[in-house]
């Protein structure tokens, strides 16, 4: 069962009711402050906090759980709301793990169910440099490079001025013999100038698996 703590002081059942947080199978709490967060862990397991971006001080909470020992290796997914515009940086900056928007997409259950079980702490994230190629919706293509991967994100240096939430189209090379990865991505921090965290929410065929056998195959020191 998943419990999920969602930190709004507004009802977000008519926006997330159709999602999977409404199910039967997930315990929800609301909470306000740290405090009735804090009060919720204490209570039982709690097994993701959703911070309501439109809280003015959603960051401040995030940066609070992240400074505890207790509820630092909680996964902490903030629900973005597009007409916040790039305000939620501070929110990545703070510790969040994404930005789940709102309105909910086709993807939005997944990316919640991956926050649940796998948490930022447990994913290896490894140095890189090799080129990637990609393209901004059904826009303009890009090029830039990755200096860091996971089997669920990269660290992408580019001098396309790419914005928090967007959508992109990636493509690169493993080493060998790992091999060519197609898919899907989206921007979900700025890391520094020209520097973007992306999340990589599909890949082409068996894309992830071949970045997980990389990412996880010990090499010399």
């Amino acid at each position: 069962m998943i419990h999920a703590v969602i930190v709004s002081d507004r009802d977000l059942e008519t926006e997330l009711g159709g999602t999977l947080l409404f199910r039967r199978s997930v315990e929800r709490r609301r909470a306000r402050t740290t405090e009735d967060i804090f009060r919720a862990v204490q209570a039982g397991h709690v097994s993701i906090v959703l911070l309501d971006s439109a809280l003015p001080e959603a960051a401040a909470i995030a940066a609070q759980l992240r400074r505890d020992p207790i509820t630092r290796p909680m996964s902490i997914a903030a629900l973005g709301r597009t007409e916040l515009g790039l305000s939620l940086v501070g929110l990545l900056e703070a510790g969040v793990n994404a930005i789940l928007p709102l309105p909910p997409g086709a993807d939005w259950d997944d990316r919640l169910t991956r926050l649940v079980h796998i948490p930022a702490r447990k994913v290896i994230r490894f140095p890189v440099s090799f080129a990637v190629g990609g393209g901004r919706g059904h826009g303009e293509p890009f090029v830039g490079r990755a200096v860091n991967l996971s089997v669920h994100g990269l660290l992408l240096e580019s001098r396309l001025p790419l914005g928090v939430g967007e959508d992109v189209r990636l493509s690169f090379n493993l080493p060998r013999p790992y091999g060519g990865v197609r898919g899907t991505g989206t921007v979900v921090r700025l890391a520094a100038p020209e520097c973007f965290g992306i999340e990589i929410t599909s890949v082409e065929g068996d894309g992830r698996v071949r970045i997980k056998r990389f990412v996880e195959t010990p090499r010399p020191d």
